[in-house]
């Protein structure tokens, strides 16, 4: 069975690359790894192959939603990131949300919630 491939949009340097450690631990692939809603969308365009998404719902002040949006279109399920106390568009009330800062059986949790088994 191959590792499940995990698509990251993180606009802090830091927490991106410890996401893609905590997700290299519980088993999966980075399939792309990218800071902002342009690139966020280009990859969706021209790579678009991942078995979940984690999205961090500000980046640098823009919000992530027309990425959830592309990858909602292609079935691609996500998970948002958030320092806020909830998502703040009623349109994902069905997505998990994991707060910041990251904890590993948080985002275990939130993976397995998507079908992703870790």
């Amino acid at each position: 069975m191959s590792a499940p491939r995990v698509f990251l949009v993180e606009d802090e340097a830091l927490v991106a690359v410890t996401m893609e450690d905590l997700l290299q631990d519980l088993g999966c692939e980075i399939a792309g790894s990218v800071g902002s809603v342009a690139e966020a969308l280009q990859w969706v365009e021209q790579e678009g192959v991942a078995d979940a998404a984690i999205l961090d719902v500000s980046l640098d002040g823009e919000m992530v939603f027309p990425v959830a949006d592309a990858l909602a279109a292609r079935a691609v399920p996500f998970i948002f990131v958030t320092g806020y106390a909830q998502v703040p568009d009623p349109r994902y009330s069905h997505a998990p949300v994991l707060p910041k800062p990251i904890r590993l059986p948080n985002l275990e949790n939130a993976l397995r919630a998507v079908g992703i088994e870790v």
